[in-house]
């Protein structure tokens, strides 16, 4: 389904499925995110610097929008709004209410305000007597440039000496070849290996997205949430900038870290994978370029530069429990629903992330869904992280988790990541035999660091526990009686999101 622009209402996105869960871990509220309407990210401290999470419990702050397309209220086949749920004490708040769109006068919209207004003939400007005086320079210069062409014709006249020369202007501007380190010579490079995703469900619910090539088999990579509603016999197909559409299939999907693979059916023999950079290597003030399909706009392209890095994200619909949670890298390149599963490069074209979530501001967005915009925060999976999901997901169908074994408490905290006193269902929080309780951490104790980066919550933990695989060893800082502790542990492994 294409999204219109110029007041047309953007059709909803693909839902994401629930948070994943790896260990004993809280409730977590109802959500039906598809990858768009936009929602707030959760508020995190300034000192925070990496995030990381098990997928158990729903962080209590509000979450960034995915950046689909899709419109604010989902809608079923006959077009009729359906309202979300609410979800349990202690969910991801709902969206807050949209407020009246901006227009580019700055008014609401409103009568007289409005895009479409009557145009009207500006009044006369009254008389004031420099008429004259105006009159008086146009003949001056008239007589200036008579002088001048009169001078002009009888030097050349005196010189000509019987043998004449003709000059004609360059037909052409100059060379327009785009050289490979310019935005241009790097967006000609990378739009032939983009897509535009259009997913539906057998409802037909459904939204856009972007996706790129990621190899030559045709697999393409995006966000879960970009093709969440076709995983179950919906339909799915993706568009190259050339205009030639293929159907896809959904090869796996992982909602917990909001990556996913498609596969196109009959797929041509001349696909150019993307290059992929290496996203620990990225700095800040780093200079990036995003493809994407903002509202539906495919094959748009922006600019901008890594604002910051290791960024607690946990990303959500804002009902509930389909949440992501990722250590991203925050941008200021315009990306805005529809962009979400597209390419953020660097300024050498390659690959450093995938775009999947955005802060935003409450309030309406074109054609008066919830939508709004960008404000210059967006956030894109670290591409090392994003890869070795997809290599998982192509090779099993299943996405594998990192894990501590523990359940931790995603309420709002700027103390740490606090192991809860009683898991999921009344289990145990630490899982008999996992690798916390080999390490020694108990009930009650608060973790906050993970080798270098500061744990400043459960959703930061989560995160960045993602960011490493199942055998990598780490060193956990936690507090517990008033007392500091540093333990090595090794992380385990958990398939699947449920």
């Amino acid at each position: 389904m294409s999204t219109e622009n110029e007041g047309t209402a953007v059709p909803p996105a693909p839902s994401a499925p629930p948070v994943p869960v790896d260990a004993p871990a809280a409730s977590t509220p109802q959500a039906s995110e598809a990858g768009a309407p936009t929602t707030p990210i959760p508020p995190v401290p300034p000192h925070a610097s990496g995030s990381a999470q098990g997928p158990e419990l729903v962080h209590a702050g509000p979450a960034p929008a995915y950046a689909s397309a899709e419109g604010g209220a989902r809608q079923g086949a006959s077009g009729a709004p359906q309202q979300h749920g609410q979800g349990p004490e202690g969910a991801w708040p709902p969206p807050q209410a949209p407020g009246s769109p901006l227009y580019a006068d700055g008014g609401t919209g409103g009568a007289g305000g409005a895009w479409g207004s009557d145009y009207q003939q500006p009044a006369p400007k009254p008389k004031n007597g420099r008429g004259g005086l105006v009159a008086a320079v146009l003949v001056a210069a008239l007589v200036a440039g008579g002088v001048g062409g009169g001078l002009g014709y009888t030097l050349a006249k005196d010189n000509d000496n019987g043998s004449s020369t003709t000059l004609s202007a360059s037909d052409s501007g100059g060379s327009v070849k785009r050289d490979a380190g310019t935005v241009a010579g790097v967006a000609q490079k990378a739009l032939p290996s983009t897509v535009t995703i259009e997913a539906e469900s057998t409802s037909g619910e459904g939204g856009t997205g972007t996706g790129f090539v990621f190899d030559t088999q045709g697999h393409i990579v995006t966000n879960n949430h970009v093709v969440a509603d076709a995983v179950d016999g919906g339909k799915l197909t993706a568009t190259f900038p050339n205009g030639k559409k293929y159907d896809a299939e959904v090869v796996g999907h992982a909602q917990g870290y909001d990556v996913a693979v498609i596969k196109l059916k009959n797929a041509p023999s001349d696909l150019k994978p993307l290059t992929l950079g290496n996203s620990d290597q990225v700095a800040v003030g780093d200079s990036t370029i995003a493809i994407g399909a903002p509202f539906g706009l495919s094959n748009t392209v922006t600019t901008g530069i890594i604002s910051a890095k290791d960024r607690p994200v946990a990303s959500s619909d804002g009902s509930g429990s389909n949440a992501s949670y990722m250590s991203a890298l925050q941008t200021d390149a315009s990306i805005n629903p529809g962009n979400s599963g597209g390419p953020l490069l660097d300024a050498q074209g390659n690959v450093i992330g995938i775009n999947s979530a955005i802060q935003s501001t409450s309030g309406g967005g074109l054609g008066g869904t919830s939508q709004s915009g960008s404000i210059g925060l967006g956030f894109a999976i670290p591409i090392n992280q994003a890869k070795y999901v997809a290599q998982q997901l192509i090779q099993t169908g299943k996405p594998v988790y990192a894990k501590i074994g523990a359940s931790v408490s995603l309420e709002d905290s700027t103390g740490g990541a606090k192991i809860t006193t009683e898991g999921a269902g009344g289990s145990d929080s630490v899982e008999a035999g996992g690798p916390a309780a080999k390490a020694g951490l108990k009930p009650g104790d608060v973790i906050t660091k993970l080798d270098d980066h500061v744990i400043d919550s459960g959703p930061t933990l989560i995160g960045e526990i993602w960011t490493h695989k199942p055998g990598d060893k780490v060193k956990i800082t936690y507090e517990r009686g008033g007392q500091t502790h540093t333990v090595d542990l090794t992380l385990g492994a958990r398939t699947g999101d449920s």
